[in-house]
């Protein structure tokens, strides 16, 4: 039996609004955020950048730790995205790019 790997993950809107999620496909998650294919908060403000990602192969470690950056005060978050990513330069955005290209086809 092969491993499942989750994926932690947090958005960014143009303007710095943060959400975080989880998902066992991080590059099909990401497009349905991009392509605002998933109502409500994150379609509400465009927050469809990732910022920051981490993974496991344990979905319990996963939803504590998903829930463990959701209790974190915004200062902790922006402290971690910045740890990797300092520019908050979208890391996606090469896949949305490829996923797209291939729907022009």
């Amino acid at each position: 039996m092969s491993e499942r790997t989750f994926y932690v993950y947090l958005l960014a809107s143009k303007s710095r609004r943060l959400y975080v999620g989880v998902t066992n496909n991080l590059e099909r998650r990401l497009h349905e955020h991009k392509s605002k294919q998933l109502e409500g908060f994150t379609k509400k403000y465009n927050i469809d950048r990732l910022v920051y990602f981490e993974h496991t192969t344990d979905i319990l470690s996963a939803i504590a730790r998903e829930k463990q950056i959701k209790s974190w005060n915004r200062s902790k978050k922006i402290s971690l995205i910045e740890s990797d990513n300092p520019t908050w330069e979208d890391l996606g955005v090469e896949w949305y790019k490829a996923d797209s290209s291939l729907r022009s086809e």
